[in-house]
């Protein structure tokens, strides 16, 4: 949804307010009507005709035109000022719509340019020249089709030259769909990533000279938009056997032959006429997955988007560059309107797999200016063209800060000095304005009820607007966060002050809220639906990377540069929130706060090793912790469980994500194994070996469009449309995921060299977990030797708490082995460099395993004895604390 914005239309003032809002004053005196209209209170402006003080020379500034009523006529006065501001900000309208205009010919004509079109222009007119009819004869029958008469057509010669410019401009337009029909069948091709690494095909080879070939002109953002295949259907056959093989391993013989009758009779009698209304959908839609996804999955959820949908992103945690809050908060502003001019003008490379395979980029159309909108039914999102501030939240009050004067964005300087401002402002809260927030953290139902019977007029209309106007929401806290090695809940406790704060210090209804600490440290607190992960995580490198390495500070701590005093300050945003709305506010406080007290979150960084070893016993990274995680569950649980993994379909055009089941059989048969502890390293190695490589698989998969679940989720919105009952299609998207995960993009662009710089690392973000009785595993390998993990369950559950002590997750603690082994993990890695390279890379998760080790766990000294040997086993058992039944064994 997009609407346009205004800067009069709201009933407020753009300019600051003391206690009261832009009013007209009016004053009767010596039989003259003067109407003045003022931005301060009352008091501070008298009339057209007073002097100006040094207070009031902000208000001069923010009066646009001033006018008494005499006998004599209507006296103006007009503010230049004003006017300026006004004027430049026209100037750089126009200058946006220009751009945009340019952008859309270059776009639309990609991979051709109006420079091709001219060489095809003069090749024509110079074949002309030289007697050559290279058009066969279309030049002379466009040339007869022209209309007699006077005007440009009247030579012979003019219409000559016109008749070959629509020949050759014809001709040019039919090159650039051939080109761009050609780029989508090749870009269609994805057998290059099933072939094994350094064993590329002839084929694969011939393709990718082609891709670049057709490439080679430096794109735009939104370049390859229309060259990027739809998303296919898969069969129904093929979903149906990829599901039933990827739940064989949770079901027992008896529950899985229900099971595969419910999808056979479901594949024979229902899907055919719902996979035909599918199809039909993908032909005239750009994606059949997108935007049912976003409605059903999103924005017609009902529940709190706190916890249970918005995820966070965090800062550099290894370095730090000022403990100056509003310094880096003004850096941080200035850098992501840098960005935002950047993607306005299409300036952003578009990311490219290989480098030359293009990835769907229309999900960054609504990074900025975009605000969820709470509905009774079903939310929607308020998409704007622009926005020239920013809602800042602070100690309970709410302000607006413009980002520009006039034309001009604002120095990091000036917005330090601005942020500066609101947090010396020792104004109190209005009556309700504290919580207010907390509207946006409870239920969308009682937020949409409350939107409409409070907030639907007057100063709280005109105050809301400004807010879900802003570029994105700021909320300045009060606390301080960072990461601190040596205090291991650290991380943890500043992972949930970004995923929920206190319930009332975010607007989480923002496309994303910018959070800064008292100590300079910030993160995001990012909303769900307009967008995935690796979109705001572009943002965030770019962000950080900014003002880091181009921004910078000085030895004080502030930003660089001189700040511009006259600059009015922020502008106080009024409220009038009534007992009721305060009730509804306190209510929704509550529900979120009972949400937000139910989560635990434990992040911590594991340093032993990161990509750079499991590389080098030449498997995936993903897959190595995928298979990791699982053995991790099993020995909490004693079971396994249906696995999210998020995978992206950015390859397709509108494509967002798709599900990757980890569990599958394999990794199932290498965990039991595990376990067992009586098999001989020769067969560990090869039930690992056949996990990662199943995993790959399902992964490219699920990249490529073959996946399982939004094949389903779609067959079963149509069965709703259509009012079919499907018993299976039923208890499918039903089926809990009680262990959700999703690996962190990093790198996207290189913004500094890692190697270089290696602390300059984010732990990434994670989220809340997606089943009350289960887990949210975010984890980022963020370097050759660290991984970050960030594990979320709930205090609630008693399938996510330890038997022995209820206050412990063993999961958690499995997790937390990690980081506490870290002196004896190099020092077993100095040994186990004797050995196989798999035996290093099954190492973490037989420290997993450990993690969970008790007096009932008698098979890890085996395991221990054929891949180690029996010094390593008595050394690690002792390090460990691990005891068993017998210890000779």
């Amino acid at each position: 949804m997009v609407s346009p914005e205004g800067r009069g239309d709201t009933g407020q003032s753009d300019w600051p307010q003391t206690r009261t809002g832009a009013n007209p004053s009016r004053e009767w005196s010596g039989g003259q009507h003067k109407a003045t209209y003022f931005s301060r209170s009352p008091g501070a402006v008298h009339g057209a005709r007073c002097q100006p003080t040094p207070r009031m020379a902000e208000a001069h500034q923010a009066v646009a035109f001033q006018f008494t009523v005499t006998p004599d006529g209507v006296d103006f006065q007009l503010s230049r000022e004003a006017l300026k501001h006004v004027y430049l900000s026209g100037i750089n309208s126009w200058k946006k719509r220009l751009i945009r205009i340019k952008n859309g010919i270059l776009r639309g004509v990609y991979p051709g340019s109006p420079t091709s079109w001219l060489v095809v222009i003069m090749a024509t007119v110079g074949s002309s020249y030289c007697n050559v009819d290279i058009s066969m004869g279309l030049v002379c029958h466009i040339q007869r089709c022209l209309p007699e008469g006077c005007g440009p057509y009247q030579t012979p010669q003019t219409r000559a030259l016109l008749s070959m410019a629509i020949f050759s401009t014809g001709v040019w337009m039919t090159g650039i769909f051939f080109f761009r029909q050609t780029l989508k069948l090749l870009l269609s091709y994805h057998g290059w990533m099933f072939e094994m690494h350094g064993q590329t095909s002839h084929f694969t080879k011939v393709w990718a000279i082609c891709v670049r070939l057709l490439s080679s002109r430096r794109p735009m953002l939104y370049s390859f938009q229309t060259s990027l295949p739809k998303l296919p259907v898969p069969s129904v056959p093929a979903t149906i056997q990829r599901y039933l093989e990827s739940v064989r391993p949770l079901l027992d013989n008896e529950e899985y032959y229900r099971m595969e009758m419910l999808a056979k009779e479901f594949q024979d009698k229902t899907a055919p006429r719902l996979q035909k209304y599918l199809v039909l959908k993908s032909w005239w839609a750009t994606n059949y997955v997108s935007d049912w996804w976003e409605e059903y999955i999103y924005l017609r959820g009902r529940t709190p988007l706190v916890v249970n949908s918005n995820y966070y992103v965090m800062d550099f945690v290894l370095v730090k560059n000022t403990d100056v809050q509003a310094a880096r908060l003004g850096n941080i502003v200035h850098a992501m309107i840098m960005y935002r001019r950047k993607l306005d003008r299409e300036e952003i490379k578009p990311v490219m797999a290989l480098g030359m395979v293009p990835m769907c980029s229309y999900q960054m159309e609504r990074m900025f200016n975009t605000t969820r909108i709470p509905g009774k039914k079903t939310d929607v999102l308020q998409h704007l063209s622009d926005s020239r501030h920013v809602a800042v939240y602070h100690k309970g009050r709410f302000f607006k800060v413009w980002l520009y004067e006039g034309s001009r964005l604002l120095k990091p300087r000036d917005l330090e000095m601005q942020f500066q401002r609101i947090l010396d402002d020792p104004s109190l809260p209005q009556p309700g304005e504290e919580r207010l927030a907390a509207l946006t953290a409870g239920g969308r139902v009682e937020w949409a009820q409350a939107r409409q019977a409070f907030f639907g007029s007057g100063k709280n209309k005109a105050s809301l607007d400004a807010i879900e106007r802003a570029a994105f929401f700021v909320a300045l806290d009060e606390e301080s966060h960072h990461y601190d090695p040596e205090d291991e809940a650290s991380l943890s406790l500043y992972g949930k002050a970004l995923l929920h704060g206190n319930c009332y210090n975010r607007w989480f209804d923002k496309s994303f809220t910018l959070i800064s600490f008292k100590n300079g440290h910030v993160g995001l607190n990012t909303e769900h639906a307009w967008a995935d992960a690796p979109i705001i995580g572009h943002l965030w490198e770019f962000v950080l990377g900014t003002d880091t390495f181009h921004l910078g500070y000085t030895e004080a701590g502030h930003c660089i540069g001189k700040s511009n005093s006259m600059l009015a300050p922020p502008q106080r945003l009024q409220w009038d929130i009534p007992d009721q709305c305060q009730a509804v506010i306190e209510s929704s406080y509550q529900v979120a706060k009972a949400l937000a007290d139910d989560v635990e979150l434990y992040c911590f960084q594991f340093l032993p090793f990161g990509k750079g070893l499991i590389k080098k016993c030449r498997t995936s990274p993903d897959a190595f912790v995928q298979i990791a995680l699982q053995l991790a569950h099993f020995r909490d649980r004693g079971r396994f469980c249906l696995t999210y993994e998020a995978s992206m379909t950015r390859m397709f055009r509108e494509g967002r994500t798709e599900t990757v089941r980890s569990c599958t059989s394999e990794s199932t048969a290498f965990v039991q194994a595990m376990v067992e502890g009586t098999h001989m390293k020769a067969h560990l190695q090869n039930l690992f070996r056949k996990a990662s490589e199943k995993h790959q698989n399902m992964y490219r998969l699920a990249m490529t469009g073959s996946g399982i679940d939004r094949h389903l989720f779609c067959l079963y919105v149509v069965s709703k449309y259509l009012g079919v009952s499907s018993p299976f299609l039923a208890e499918v998207l039903s089926e809990p995921w009680r262990l959700s995960t999703s690996q962190i993009a990093q790198f996207q662009i290189r913004m500094f060299d890692p190697d270089q710089y290696p602390n300059h690392l984010g732990p990434g973000g994670g989220f809340g977990p997606v089943a009350d009785d289960g887990y949210g595993v975010s984890y980022m390998i963020a370097g050759e030797n660290t991984i970050f993990f960030h594990v979320s369950s709930k205090f609630s559950s008693s399938e996510t708490m330890a038997d022995s002590d209820p206050g412990e997750r063993n999961y958690d603690n499995m997790l937390k082995m990690l980081s506490d082994l870290n002196k004896d993990l190099e020092k077993l890695l100095e040994e186990m460099e004797k050995i196989s390279a798999l035996s290093q890379h099954l190492l973490p998760i037989l420290l997993f395993l450990l993690r969970k080790a008790g007096p009932e766990l008698t098979s890890v000294p085996i395991f221990l004895y054929f891949i180690c040997g029996t010094p390593t086993t008595a050394w690690l058992a002792k390090r460990c604390h691990v005891r068993t039944q017998d210890p000779n064994r």
